[in-house]
């Protein structure tokens, strides 16, 4: 029942309390804890989210200011900044990330029936990193993440579910950590089309995809060593212009990956740019293969997006463990979000909800009724009982 409870409540009922009690037993999170709950702590830092605050301070300036309003929201005691801070300085984020990566896997099965591509039939994911940058004098402990090393940050490598357009895997490291050193912490799907940009171009990694049963598609580098067996029938008016099968001349790479890859030229008729992607897949059309590659720019939207509308580029402590709380329980916002609109289904973008939570967070009502309200008033059109200034 919704009597008497805030919106902001009932979307954190979402949140399976059950789960969340034993992920913050198995990391012991509240050993010797207390003041502030584990609960609380994902409270707060989820409201900061949702309503963008910018400080530690401003966040319990405005919790302060909701009052009573403050119980029936979940919090059981008036928050200190100094308790939240210490909070998020020592207490694991792997807890939050758990969490983060459970809600995520629940939105996911709401999205499963979403088609995009009739003639996949396994599952699609596109692997991606993304630097968030971080100011060196306040973050000293982040590697550069250029190499002229003036520049500070975490990078975010993520694995994305094209079909649902959200995260499987994600991790968050220092900026100069390698993206193919990823590749060899991922279990791989039989059946599964894995997107790769070249920086991800590892023989040694991309036969461990082939092994598992899965495929991959990769741009080529421009520099690729490799010898020609066979090429197959292109037509003139489509946009392929290469279509072969490969083996790998660098003595090395070959003694990586000693099979036949396929090597498939495509060029953009609007850009007038080609592109040139491997595969170990030999049954899709060629030009499947292009549209599967042009899928990988939904994880691009989704490093965009996670940017512009959560709170992480800007950060409430400057330790590790408080940059990685707040990243992991900002990802537990998007995936609320992302259920929130499949469970009523909405048709409002993931945007619009946010924006709506944040100024009906502590209304009184029904979450759906604030989520799907369309009554208006328009006074244009209410003029019965309205008086005439001048009269004829």
């Amino acid at each position: 029942m919704h009597a008497g409870r805030t919106v902001f409540a009932q979307l954190m009922d979402l949140v399976p309390r059950h789960e969340f009690r034993r992920i913050v037993r198995q990391f012991k999170g509240e050993h010797r804890v207390r003041r502030l709950s584990c609960w609380e702590q994902f409270l707060c830092m989820a409201f900061a989210q949702l309503t963008f605050r910018e400080s530690l301070r401003d966040i319990e300036a405005c919790l302060r200011s909701l009052g009573p309003t403050l119980y029936h929201s979940g919090f059981r005691r008036r928050i200190a900044r100094s308790t939240l801070a210490d909070a998020n300085e020592r207490r694991s984020w792997k807890m939050y990330e758990s969490i983060a990566l459970s809600l995520l896997a629940r939105a996911r099965t709401l999205y499963r029936d979403d088609r995009f591509l009739e003639e996949i039939e396994g599952a699609t994911y596109a692997l991606d990193s993304t630097i968030i940058e971080l100011c060196l004098k306040l973050y000293p402990w982040a590697r550069a993440a250029n190499h002229l090393k003036t520049a500070a940050g975490v990078k975010m490598h993520t694995l994305l579910d094209v079909q649902s357009q959200l995260p499987v895997y994600a991790r968050v490291t220092e900026a100069n950590i390698s993206d193919i050193r990823i590749l060899s912490e991922l279990m791989f799907e039989p059946g599964a089309f894995y997107i790769l940009d070249r920086g991800y171009t590892g023989f040694l990694h991309l036969k461990r995809i082939d092994n598992a049963g899965a495929f991959f598609v990769i741009r080529a580098k421009r520099d690729l060593r490799f010898a020609r067996v066979y090429s197959h029938a292109t037509s003139k008016t489509d946009t392929i212009r290469v279509d072969q099968t490969i083996v790998l001349l660098v003595p090395r790479s070959r003694e990586e990956y000693p099979d036949h890859l396929r090597r498939i030229k495509v060029v953009d008729p609007v850009n007038h740019r080609s592109l040139v992607f491997l595969t170990n897949n030999f049954e899709l059309e060629a030009s499947t293969i292009g549209e599967l590659y042009r899928l990988r720019w939904k994880i691009e939207l989704f490093f965009k997006w996670i940017k512009q509308h959560l709170r992480i580029k800007a950060f409430y402590g400057t330790s590790p463990n408080a940059v990685s709380t707040q990243i992991w329980i900002a990802l537990s916002i998007f995936a609320l979000v992302a259920i929130v609109k499949k469970e009523l289904r909405l048709e409002h973008s993931l945007y619009t909800i946010l924006q709506i939570l944040s100024l009906t967070l502590f209304e009184k009502e029904p979450l759906n009724h604030v989520l799907t309200r369309t009554d208006f008033n328009n006074d244009s059109l209410i003029t019965t009982k309205q008086l005439s200034l001048f009269i004829n």
